[in-house]
């Protein structure tokens, strides 16, 4: 089991409970794993986010689907989120 503090979705409260309804609605009722991880620290969370946006989410990306696939099943592994 990976020791790093996220929040489940049931746990939220406040404005963390409006960002997991807000990222559900946004991934079609799926949460990922990186929002569960970055909720704790919000500003973390959105510097993140962000980063997020402009690497994978823009027109003009640097990184390719293909390296994108490969980065989350990497970061899924890191957090033990594949079992």
């Amino acid at each position: 089991m990976a020791r790093i503090l996220s929040v489940a979705p049931e746990d939220a409260r406040g404005i963390r409970r409006f960002i997991v309804w807000f990222t559900k609605r946004r991934y079609g009722g799926f949460l990922p794993g990186v929002v569960r991880v970055m909720l704790p620290d919000l500003t973390v969370g959105l510097t993140v986010d962000r980063l997020y946006r402009h690497l994978h989410l823009r027109k003009s990306s640097p990184i390719s689907r293909l390296q994108r696939e490969m980065l989350a099943t990497v970061v899924n592994g890191k957090i033990g989120g594949a079992a």
